[in-house]
């Protein structure tokens, strides 16, 4: 008897593990639900949309879904949500538009995502205020830029989303403001990476406003018409300033990115375990504490290779990984799906930046270590050769045991050299060990002495 797996939520993890199931056996049934007509999609990629880099949103779609079902033999169903599971009965109830009805399944996979923290600020409501987690509104931001013309933007957060939106917002002319309530931008990369970006936002024009607090939005009067419930025509409130307790800053679009939360209330409804960190608590097989039930992606924790407890880590490639390996075991070889760093990277104009396990030396010893971290400037080039940039290299690790425990990079240029950090953290290698490690020469590429060796030398002097 052919058996059924079922996916909930049609993004990263969930296609991935649909694909691979299938790939793996074609005789099992594969049927994935998505409560939206988007699947697929590379959401890092929707700010370069929104900057115009990407001249299309549909060119995000990695595999249309129309591939998924005539290609794969996937049976993906779009705009149908899944608004229930019954471990016991072994059965998702689903409805759509039209209908609502049960989908038994012998495995389920659950891969709900994130979704994007509003904060409980005044004037959410307002036209021109934006989050952008999805495609719809990275769709909605573009068409509001083009159809309002908007000459000031706000940016609330200095993550990720914030660093990337306040570049778009430059790309298409605006002024920009952003807006961030700690000491430094991109938090989990470190201070000394926040500061070399921060001074890098204002040499691109960017207001940066640090110990900032947002406390809501101020929107203009009969700055539009919009069309009322009753057909009439009424004042649209658009969005026309910051306000930040006592004081105002003008804006006439805004978008807030300060973090993503997991989507694990269908789980809990079923009565699915959720972990720490409040998302969907998992095995080192994305096992679920409902028997045939796994979940993967951006609701679920995965391991971090360094403190070895659970974590969420909202990420491409975790998402993905994860996925495949949960359609691998569904298909009959259990996989693990993997433990996370943490490890990302971002853009900002002319930089980039990346980091991968711990950065923080407090949160190093909340995990129990006792950390030491070294920051260190060297070039991207032997010293002779032209087209050298400065790359900042901070590497952190336990003075007792010698172990490196994490690192970031910043700089114009080479900053996928974090790879390197991340294959010696997974490996939980020593500093003396990254020191050891063959990397590869040549003016053009390197100095002699690659700049995460370097690092590792300064740092290997501090622990003796």
């Amino acid at each position: 008897m052919t058996e059924t797996f079922v996916v909930v939520g049609g993004d990263a993890a969930g296609m991935s593990a649909a694909s691979k199931a299938k790939r793996e056996d074609p005789e099992l049934e594969v049927v994935v639900f998505e409560r939206g007509e988007w699947v697929s999609y590379g959401a890092c990629g929707m700010p370069y949309y929104v900057g115009g880099d990407v001249p299309e949103l549909e060119d995000l779609v990695a595999v249309p879904p129309e591939e998924f079902r005539t290609q794969r033999d996937i049976d993906l169903r779009t705009e149908h949500e899944v608004v229930a599971v019954d471990t016991e009965r072994q059965q998702v109830t689903v409805e759509t538009d039209d209908e609502r009805f049960q989908q038994p399944y012998d495995d389920l996979l659950i891969a709900t995502g994130a979704h994007a923290v509003e904060p409980s600020f005044a004037g959410m409501e307002l036209d021109g205020v934006f989050t952008i987690h999805d495609m719809d509104e990275a769709d909605e931001i573009d068409s509001y830029l083009t159809d309002h013309g908007p000459e000031t933007a706000a940016v609330v957060g200095g993550g990720y989303v914030g660093i990337e939106m306040a570049e778009a917002f430059v790309e298409r002319g605006l002024t920009v403001h952003l807006f961030e309530m700690l000491p430094h931008v991109l938090q989990p990369f470190g201070e000394p990476v926040g500061e070399v970006v921060a001074e890098h936002l204002r040499e691109k024009g960017v207001h940066l406003h640090l110990d900032t607090a947002v406390s809501g939005f101020g929107g203009g009067d009969n700055l539009g018409e919009s069309e009322g419930s009753d057909g009439a025509e009424t004042p649209e409130s658009r969005v026309a300033e910051v306000v930040l307790g006592e004081e105002t800053v003008a804006a006439d679009v805004a978008v807030v990115g300060v973090g993503v939360a997991p989507n694990t209330e269908l789980a809990a409804a079923a009565g699915i375990e959720r972990g720490p960190t409040g998302a969907i608590a998992t095995d080192a097989y994305g096992r679920t504490s409902a028997e045939r039930v796994y979940a993967a992606g951006d609701c679920a924790e995965v391991d971090n290779v360094v403190t070895g407890e659970p974590d969420h880590v909202p990420l491409a490639l975790t998402a993905n990984r994860a996925g495949r390996a949960v359609g691998q075991t569904v298909a009959g070889s259990a996989t693990p799906v993997g433990g996370t760093a943490g490890t990302a990277i971002v853009k900002a104009f002319e930089l980039g930046a990346a980091r991968t396990g711990l950065t923080d030396p407090e949160s190093a010893r909340e995990a129990g270590f006792n950390p030491v971290s070294v920051t260190i400037d060297a070039p991207t080039r032997a010293h002779y050769y032209p087209g050298s940039e400065e790359l900042q290299v901070t590497l952190l690790a336990d003075s007792e045991s010698g172990r490196l425990l994490g690192g970031s990079v910043v700089g114009r240029e080479g900053v996928k050299r974090i790879d390197t950090v991340v294959a010696a953290v997974h490996e939980a290698s020593t500093v003396g060990d990254l020191q050891r490690m063959d990397l590869a020469y040549a003016p053009p590429f390197s100095p002699v002495w690659d700049p995460i060796l370097t690092a590792a030398k300064v740092l290997d002097g501090h622990l003796e």
